[in-house]
């Protein structure tokens, strides 16, 4: 992968959707959403000099973020052009009426074609990491992902996931535990990172009730270029 693909800029943003209420963006693997102590510039003030320009607007372009995604993650984050919009999405995300659907490549084959998986996630922050429990433990919180094999690969798995709940790093932590880390995702048990510091963890596809218009919107992110995520298709 190109250097110059690893970040979005203003210039190269991949906008799936957009009006005057809400941004849609396929953010790639090397994007943050939100500032963090790394200083580099977040996705969400990429997209704010990219409404600056686009609309010439002068002055402080406001955009509230709804969601993160992990920084090696690709594919679909929201963020909000109105406080309005904000309050209704930040609503709408955490009494989970959202549909998200994440694809995601694994190195083994999972234990059934499709599954429901329960665990209690733990989060060490030291570590940046969460460990999945069968069963509850102090400080644990439920997590609950569904999944099913979409394809098989020459030396992998192609699986789709599609999230209940949303806890930190969910996705990673609970396909590891069934023996299914995701390819490029050392810190959860895949054997070796991907050369550009990606994991092949991709949101899919998204579909919520418009937070002013109240029409259904379903958004679909392709997956970034490469020769396994092109072999999905």
């Amino acid at each position: 992968m190109q250097q110059s693909n690893l970040h979005s800029t203003k210039d190269n943003l991949q906008v799936l959707f957009e009006d005057n209420h809400l941004i849609v963006i396929n953010k790639r693997p090397g994007d943050i959403v939100q500032g963090d102590k790394t200083g580099d510039m977040p996705l969400s003030e990429v997209v704010k000099e990219y409404i600056a320009e686009k609309y010439n607007k002068p002055g402080a372009v406001y955009l509230g973020v709804v969601h993160r995604l992990d920084r090696p993650t690709s594919g679909i984050v929201v963020f909000a052009r109105t406080s309005k919009a904000l309050a209704r999405l930040n609503k709408m995300f955490s009494e989970r009426e959202t549909e998200k659907i994440y694809w995601a490549i694994v190195k083994n084959a999972p234990p059934n074609t499709e599954d429901t998986l329960t665990h209690y996630l733990k989060r060490n922050p030291k570590q940046n990491k969460s460990y999945a429990h069968i069963k509850e433990v102090p400080e644990s919180k439920k997590a609950v992902l569904h999944y099913k094999l979409l394809k098989k690969l020459d030396n992998y798995y192609l699986l789709e996931v599609n999230l209940e709940t949303g806890r930190h790093h969910q996705i990673r932590s609970q396909l590891s535990a069934i023996g299914c880390p995701i390819k490029g995702d050392l810190k959860y048990g895949f054997d070796r990172s991907n050369t550009d510091g990606s994991i092949h963890l991709h949101a899919k596809k998204l579909s919520l009730i418009h937070p002013v218009q109240k029409e259904e919107i379903s958004i679909e992110a392709p997956p970034p270029e490469d020769s396994i995520w092109n072999a999905c298709y």
